[in-house]
């Protein structure tokens, strides 16, 4: 029962994304050919809800599922790292037409091609670990 609360922000999540077409492989294709303002709306708004989120969990100290207080850490200024990971990410998004969060919101909505692009999210995922020690960081 303790994990009810995740499931049901789970399901949440999943009628959001679906109600404003975020999962929609269309919406993507309008936002990557500069056609249509949805997504870029849409973002924008997740980004300063984040931010909001993040002003308030350092705000008021907030813990996590286990009571451990949440630390958000600085993080070091490495521009050329976020531009490449940021052009797999992106490169990645633009052929799939799904980030994340709408890989399995497609699977909830029947798209079960998406099994084969969570598929290699994870072993891209698992790649990371294994030459995360060769990397830059």
């Amino acid at each position: 029962m303790k994990s009810l609360k995740f499931i049901l922000a789970g399901i949440l999540f999943g009628i959001i994304m679906s109600k404003s077409e975020a999962i929609s492989w269309y919406r993507m294709q309008e936002m990557f050919r500069f056609q249509s303002f949805h997504m870029y709306g849409l973002m924008g708004t997740a980004v300063v809800l984040g931010s909001i989120a993040v002003f308030l969990i350092k705000k008021f100290y907030v813990n996590d599922y286990t009571g451990s207080p949440i630390v958000i850490q600085d993080k070091d200024k490495g521009f050329a790292r976020y531009m490449l990971g940021g052009t797999i990410f992106g490169l990645g998004w633009a052929l799939t037409g799904a980030c994340p969060g709408p890989m399995f919101v497609n699977i909830g909505h029947g798209y079960f091609g998406m099994l084969v692009v969570i598929f290699g999210a994870l072993i891209g995922t698992f790649l990371y670990g294994v030459f995360k020690n060769k990397l830059p960081h």
